[in-house]
């Protein structure tokens, strides 16, 4: 099904959606992370992707991604509606983050 906007109206309509994220699980594997002393890391580092949290000294990034959003084979259930749009959807997501890894990859984190 195509969508009933433009892609420049359908652009502002998201970008005026103002999102959690992962809050949630950002912040109970922060709790992990402290309960069990892992040292060194942070959270909202300016880096490209927008790693949820940063190992500086061991240039090691995590992100905390979902499972619809991203795709998971173990767990994304796929809108009855719409299906072809949200695999779109979900493919681009899946292609931006094989960009992200390669250039984090080529500044050296893992």
């Amino acid at each position: 099904m195509a969508d009933v906007f433009s892609k420049k109206k359908r652009s502002q309509i998201m970008a005026a959606v103002k999102s959690n994220g992962n809050k949630v699980t950002e912040k109970i594997l922060a709790a992990i992370f402290r309960r069990n002393h892992v040292r060194g890391w942070r959270r909202h580092v300016s880096l490209v992707g927008k790693p949820d949290f940063t190992f500086g000294a061991q240039r090691l990034i995590v992100f905390v991604d979902g499972c619809f959003w991203h795709g998971c084979p173990s767990h994304l259930r796929m809108p009855a509606s719409n299906r072809d749009y949200w695999g779109e959807r979900i493919a681009r997501n899946q292609n931006r983050h094989k960009m992200i890894a390669s250039e984090l990859r080529r500044r050296w984190y893992v």
